[in-house]
């Protein structure tokens, strides 16, 4: 089996079509290069700016981006079988890539920006690669999820705005051709009390800077998600998007389905552990078992737990991107997911998917005992990059609780016990 083939398999997948396994092939390939850089890049904490040369030359970032912009137009289960197996390779490059195609999938299915700036933005990241990102949390936000408002200070000046301040947590930073930054413009006749907004930035404009606060982290530690300092960055009046005066009803918060290739990412942590794990005890033979360690059941008891979880997560999470609109331009059909079922279905399996990548990478060292902590073996790096997921969203409450709603709402409706 090649080196690509190793990466690509994915059990119980049904019906691939050509253009699938052409993308799975190619992401396979990808895999293959991030996961021989991933590790030295972890110890060092270094953000490979090589990884994402080599995505553009192959087209993988052009993959999901709509044809007539020069991208492939991809679906979402087509990334999610991509992104899965990239993630195998090396997480952190697969979660900057999987956060592009989160925050430009909404944009095109909710043609939430103008036309001509959706089609300027596709048509650079085609010619030009990097990505796109929110740039949204500060120091003293939190969460804007969870209902603040940004800190960050916009000047009117002629043709457009100067943004200060500091975003943090900005994923993929260094790589970054665009920066989807809110701010709060200042108070008007028709917002009083402002307008929260999203300003595009061109990565590398005059007074903007980043700088290196991931060094050392817990995980995900080539993923640049670094701080952003705006120092009096212009951006033009053409580029601030979706205004929504400060203590307006907000908008509908429909979940995307471009949610899901992330979840796909915590996967491919998980199977990338579960395959590690399985060739140490192939190939680990104690001398006084004088055989290899998979020949113990207990070995087996926790490989198989490995196993069955990951199928189990991988059903959910396809069936889920498999049920999604044909296209979204039109309501949709019987057996389709749309408005809340959709947001609810792609909780669902986000969270599944998180919470199986966590177990899963935490019985990996359990077979590997005592070898697991050492960096001869890449399952510590695998246990910590799966958490990273626990802190995107959404997160474990709020999705819990919003199902936990949905559940009881159901039941009641009905009414089936007295």
């Amino acid at each position: 089996m090649s080196e690509a083939a190793a990466f690509t398999h994915m059990p119980n997948l049904r019906d691939a079509t050509d253009a699938q396994r052409a993308i799975m092939d190619l992401s396979g390939r990808l895999a293959v290069i991030l996961d021989r850089r991933a590790r030295a890049n972890d110890a060092a904490s270094i953000f490979p700016m090589e990884n994402y040369a080599d995505l553009h030359a192959s087209g993988y970032l052009r993959l999901a981006l709509p044809k007539v912009h020069g991208g492939g137009g991809a679906t979402v289960f087509d990334m999610v079988l991509a992104q899965e197996i990239l993630a195998r390779g090396d997480a952190s490059t697969a979660l900057v890539t999987g956060m592009t195609l989160s925050l430009l999938g909404r944009v095109l299915d909710q043609r939430a920006w103008p036309d001509p700036v959706l089609a300027d933005i596709c048509t650079v990241l085609a010619r030009d690669g990097g990505g796109i990102n929110n740039c949204v949390t500060e120091a003293e936000l939190g969460s804007i999820s969870r209902g603040g408002l940004p800190s960050m200070r916009a000047e009117r000046v002629p043709g457009g705005w100067r943004l200060s301040g500091r975003k943090i947590f900005v994923t993929g930073a260094p790589v970054l051709r665009f920066l989807a930054t809110a701010v709060v413009l200042p108070p008007s006749d028709d917002a009083p009390r402002g307008t929260l907004v999203t300003a595009l930035v061109e990565g590398g404009s005059p007074g903007l800077s980043i700088e290196n606060t991931w060094q050392g982290s817990l995980g995900l530690r080539g993923c640049g998600n670094d701080d952003v300092i705006y120092d009096g960055v212009f951006v033009p009046d053409a580029r601030i998007v979706e205004p929504l005066p400060v203590g307006a009803p907000p908008r509908p918060q429909g979940g995307s389905a471009w949610a899901l290739p992330l979840a796909a990412i915590a996967l491919g942590i998980g199977q990338a552990a579960c395959d590690t794990a399985s060739h140490y005890a192939n190939n680990r033979t104690p001398a006084a078992l004088g055989a290899p360690i998979a020949e113990q059941p207990h070995i087996q008891q926790w490989v198989g737990q490995m196993d069955v979880r990951l199928r189990a997560a991988r059903a959910l999470l396809h069936d889920t991107a498999r049920a999604l609109p044909r296209d979204t331009a039109r309501a949709a059909v019987a057996g389709e997911l749309s408005g809340m079922a959709l947001t609810q279905a792609v909780a669902a399996a986000k969270f599944i998917c998180t919470e199986t990548a966590c177990t899963v990478t935490d019985t990996a060292l359990r077979v590997a005992g005592g070898f697991s902590m050492t960096r001869g073996l890449s399952l510590e790096r695998y246990f910590r990059d799966a958490r990273g997921g626990l802190f995107q969203p959404p997160q474990d409450d709020l999705a819990l609780m919003m199902l936990g709603r949905a559940a009881m709402a159901a039941e009641k409706g009905r009414g089936l016990i007295q």
